[in-house]
């Protein structure tokens, strides 16, 4: 294996710092959430566009009816998880919404149960079973907050939902495509999708103050751009399983910088339900048997 420049485990760090301010970032906009949404994405493509047309547009030539079909549908799926998303930040606390998102892993295990019959291994559906109790831990002490906090939790649980089947019907394609073009052609879709939603219902694409402007670029590059080329770098010299593990740290991230940021305050069913929830993904993740085998051997000097 080549040596990495630095330890995978730092870029690892900052990605997990990068996407974590997402949430961040969204609360301190205060346009509407598709508006978001469109920008985030409408500036990805944009940065990403100049890349794109020097190097890649022949591998579009690789993609067949079925390909664009699945494209467009995983495009759909991703403008609307982050508008729901983006939105439930407006009801729910940053530490809800993302714990939230973050049974990803578990919802696609589940799609991957439907559409594919994937067997559900024990471990699995005990894992799943710890998650869901502690997401409705978090539920239930955020109903006992308001109606609009349960509210924007199940807004984020259906934005899970969505972001689940964004890569379900993306993983496909994704086999034959480089990052770079792949990313472009869903990244342009949904950038489509959010346009004429925001169209349909009415919203202003502009003029917004400077700080607005600022907030959409900065969310198109540092969580978009910057966290996942960083997650995807490291791929290289660590499994899977350690970019999912990392980024199970992201609602911890994103609960102390809303803490500083928002002053939100954590009450004891978030911080339960919360640590139930990553515990179950990462009993999810983790394959034990190769964790085990890899402590008896000598670790890799990087």
């Amino acid at each position: 294996m080549e040596k990495p420049t630095i330890h995978p485990y730092i870029p690892i760090a900052i990605g997990v710092i990068t996407v974590a301010l997402s949430a961040i970032f969204v609360k301190l906009a205060n346009a509407e959430a598709e508006i978001i949404a469109f920008y985030r994405m409408f500036f990805s493509v944009l940065i990403m566009a100049p890349i794109f047309f020097w190097k890649y547009t022949a591998e579009l030539k690789q993609l067949t009816r079925r390909d664009w079909a699945f494209s467009s549908i995983a495009g759909i799926f991703l403008a609307f998880h982050f508008i729901l998303w983006f939105d439930s930040l407006n009801y729910t606390s940053v530490a809800s919404s993302t714990v939230l998102v973050t049974l990803q892993p578990l919802f696609a295990f589940a799609g991957t149960y439907f559409f594919f019959k994937e067997r559900l291994s024990m471990k699995t559906i005990i894992s799943g079973l710890i998650a869901i109790g502690g997401s409705i831990l978090i539920s239930w002490g955020d109903f006992k907050i308001s109606g609009t906090a349960l509210y924007g939790d199940m807004l984020a649980l259906i934005a899970c939902a969505l972001v689940t089947a964004y890569l379900l019907f993306g993983q496909d394609v994704r086999k034959r495509l480089s990052l770079v073009t792949y990313t472009f052609v869903v990244y342009g879709i949904s950038t489509v999708t959010l346009f004429f939603y925001v169209l349909i219902k009415g919203g202003s694409f502009g003029p917004y103050p400077a700080n607005e402007w600022l907030w959409f670029l900065l969310l198109a590059i540092v969580p978009n751009l910057l966290g996942h080329t960083l997650f995807n770098w490291s791929l290289k010299y660590v499994s899977t399983n350690v970019i999912s593990i990392a980024i199970l740290f992201e609602p911890i991230g994103a609960a102390v910088l809303a803490f500083y940021v928002f002053n939100e305050h954590l009450i004891a069913t978030q911080v339960v339900g919360g640590s139930i929830v990553i515990a179950g993904i990462m009993l999810f993740v983790i394959d034990f048997k190769k964790l085990l085998s890899i402590f008896r051997k000598k670790p890799l000097d990087f």
